[in-house]
C-alpha cells in the first residue's frame, strides 16, 4: 500500500493545518482556549459557557462538578435546536459528529468538526457545589482581507497611475463587510495597496511625441497634506486638538489640486485628534500652620497657600473659589490671668514684619512678608531731602529653597513706607529754620501714621489677686482708626504711648485658711 497526502496524490505526505487546509500554514483559523466557572444560583439554573462558531474544529470540553452540560445550535438557515446530552455515545447534531463522555464528577465532550452550525455551550445547575469547564477549539476566520483589482488610471494619456485596495470579506455568506470585522482578529493583516503606471502614449493633443520619464519626476504621487493643529480645547488637565488631512495632487506645473482618499491609500494617513496639554492643572499649596499668635488664650493663626503648576512652581490659573484659608483661630491653652510681674506678653506676628522705623532686616520666609531693601542715600546734603527704597513681596518655597517674588496683593498687613523724610543737618552753618515745605516735606509721612494710627486703652488686665487687694493693668492697644481693628505696635511708634495706669482691686479681705 502507498501513502495518500491530503492532495490525493500517491506517495503524498500532504496534511491538513489545524485549519482543514490542506498543506496550509495555520493562517485561516485560530486557536481559543479558555476556562468557565459556574455561578448559578436559585434564581439562575444555567448560564453560557461559550459559543463557538460555524466552521470549527478540534473542539474539546471537560467539565468538573455536579452540574450537567447541554447543546443549543442555530444554522446559516436560522433554525435552531437543543440537545440535552443525558447519556454517553456518539451521535448526530445538525450534521456534527459529537462524542460525549458522562462520569458521576466529569463530562467530556468532543466534536472533531468541522461544525455544521453554531453552537452554544450551555451549562444546567444540579447541586450546590460549583463546577468548572475547560474548553479548546480552532475558530476560523471567516473575515479576512481581499484584495480589488486596479482602480481606473488617474489620467486618460499620457501617463498616470492606479491603485488597489483591500475590502474585508465575509466568507460565510460571500459578500463585503465593514473593515472593523476584520480588525477584530489580530492574525488578519490588511495588505498594502499597490500602485501601477498606466496610459503612458502621449496625449493626441500633444506634438505627437512625449518622452516617457521615470514616473516619479514626470507625475509626483498623490500625498497627504493636513493643516496646522487647531488650539488646544483646554489649557491643562488634557485636552484634544485636531487638523484636517486630504489627499492632494500636484501636476507637472506644480499645481496642488485635492483628489479622492484612496489615491493616497499607499501609505498611512495621518492622525486628525491628538491629546494635548497633559499635565495637571494649577493647585493650590497650602503649608503649615504658623504658632498662635497668642502665649494664651485665643489668637490668630497664619498659613501660606501658592498655587502651584504641575513643575512646582508658583503660577496663577487657580480657581479663587478654591483657596483654601489662610487665617484661622487658634486657643493656646494657658490662662491668662498671673501675677502682674508675670502678665501675658503677646507674641509678634510673624505674618506682619516690623516697621522700617525699627531698622530691623526683615528676613524672608515661608510666609508671604513685605521684605524691604535698604534705604537709598538722602537726596540732600544737607537740610532736608527724602529716601526711598524698594519694597518687596516674597516668600521662601521650602521645597526649593529658593525665593520667589509674590504679587504685592499676597502679602496680608500694611506695606511698609518706600519713601520718607530725612535731614542732613543745616546748610553752611546756618540756623535750623525750616520753610513750610521743608517741614511738611520732614514730617509729612509720619503725620500720615499719626493720623491713621494710635494707642488707646482697651480695658483692665485680671486682677493680680482673688482677695486681699491687687492691681489691675490697663490694656494699651494700637488701633487702626478707620477700621478699629487691632494693628501691630510698630505702626504705633509715631504716637505717644499713653502712661501706664493701675487700679486697685479685690479688696474684700481673705477668707481666714
Amino acid at each position: 500500500c502507498q501513502i495518500v497526502g491530503c492532495d490525493r496524490q500517491l506517495g503524498s505526505t500532504v496534511k491538513e493545518d489545524n485549519c482543514g487546509v490542506c498543506n496550509g500554514d495555520g493562517s485561516t483559523c485560530r486557536l481559543v482556549r479558555g476556562q468557565y466557572k459556574s455561578q448559578l444560583s436559585a434564581n439562575k439554573l444555567d448560564d453560557t459557557v461559550v459559543a463557538i462558531p460555524y466552521g470549527s474544529r478540534q473542539v474539546r470540553l471537560v467539565l468538573k462538578g455536579p452540574d450537567h452540560l447541554y447543546l443549543e445550535t442555530k444554522t446559516l438557515q436560522g433554525v435552531k435546536s437543543e440537545n440535552s446530552l443525558s447519556s454517553t455515545g456518539s451521535f448526530l447534531v445538525d450534521n456534527s459528529s459529537i462524542d460525549f463522555q458522562k462520569f458521576p464528577d466529569k463530562e467530556i465532550l468532543r466534536i472533531s468538526g468541522p461544525l455544521t452550525a453554531d453552537f452554544t455551550i450551555k451549562i444546567r445547575s444540579a447541586g450546590a457545589a460549583d463546577s468548572s469547564v475547560q474548553f479548546i477549539f480552532y475558530q476560523p476566520i471567516i473575515h479576512r482581507w481581499r484584495e480589488t483589482d486596479f482602480f481606473p488610471c488617474s489620467a486618460s494619456c499620457g501617463g498616470g497611475y492606479q491603485l488597489t485596495s483591500a475590502e474585508c470579506f465575509d466568507m460565510r455568506s460571500n459578500r463585503v463587510v465593514a473593515d472593523q470585522y476584520c480588525h477584530y482578529y489580530p492574525e488578519n493583516i490588511k495588505p498594502k495597496p499597490k500602485l501601477q503606471e498606466c496610459n503612458l502614449d502621449p496625449c493626441p493633443a500633444s506634438d505627437g511625441y512625449k518622452q516617457i520619464m521615470p514616473y516619479d519626476l514626470y507625475h509626483p504621487l498623490p500625498r497627504w497634506e493636513s493643516t496646522p493643529w487647531t488650539a488646544c480645547s483646554s489649557s491643562c488637565g488634557g485636552g484634544i486638538q485636531s487638523r484636517s488631512v486630504s489627499c492632494v495632487e500636484e501636476d507637472i506645473q506644480g499645481h496642488i489640486s485635492p483628489v479622492e482618499e484612496w489615491k493616497c491609500m499607499y501609505t498611512p494617513k495621518m492622525p486628525v485628534v491628538q491629546p494635548c496639554n497633559i499635565f495637571d492643572c494649577p493647585k493650590w499649596l497650602a503649608q503649615e500652620w504658623s504658632p498662635c499668635t497668642v502665649t494664651c488664650g485665643q489668637g490668630l493663626r497664619y498659613r501660606v497657600v501658592l498655587c502651584i503648576d504641575h513643575r512646582g512652581m508658583h503660577t496663577g490659573g487657580c480657581s479663587p473659589k478654591t483657596k483654601p484659608h489662610i487665617k484661622e483661630e487658634c486657643i493656646v491653652p494657658t490662662p491668662c490671668y498671673k501675677p502682674k510681674e508675670k502678665l501675658p506678653v503677646e507674641a509678634k506676628l510673624p505674618w506682619y514684619k516690623q516697621a522700617q522705623e525699627l531698622e530691623e532686616g526683615a528676613v524672608v520666609s515661608e510666609e508671604p512678608s513685605f521684605i524691604p531693601e535698604a534705604w537709598s542715600t538722602c537726596s540732600v546734603t544737607c537740610g532736608v531731602g527724602s529716601q526711598v527704597r524698594l519694597v518687596k513681596c516674597q516668600v521662601l518655597l521650602s521645597f526649593s529653597q529658593s525665593v520667589a517674588d509674590l504679587p504685592i496683593d499676597e502679602c496680608e498687613g500694611p506695606k511698609p513706607v518706600s519713601q520718607r523724610a530725612c535731614y542732613s543737618g543745616p546748610c553752611s552753618g546756618e540756623a535750623t529754620e525750616y520753610t513750610p515745605e521743608e517741614t511738611e516735606l520732614l514730617y509729612g509721612s509720619l503725620q500720615e501714621f499719626d493720623e491713621l494710627y494710635d494707642w488707646e486703652y482697651e480695658g483692665f488686665t485680671e486682677c493680680s489677686e482673688s482677695c486681699g487687694g491687687g492691681v489691675q493693668e490697663a490694656v494699651v492697644t494700637c488701633l487702626n482708626k478707620q477700621t478699629r481693628e487691632t494693628a501691630d505696635e510698630t505702626l504705633c511708634v509715631t504716637s505717644r504711648r499713653p502712661p501706664q495706669l493701675l487700679k486697685a482691686c479685690s479688696l474684700d479681705p481673705c477668707p481666714p485658711r
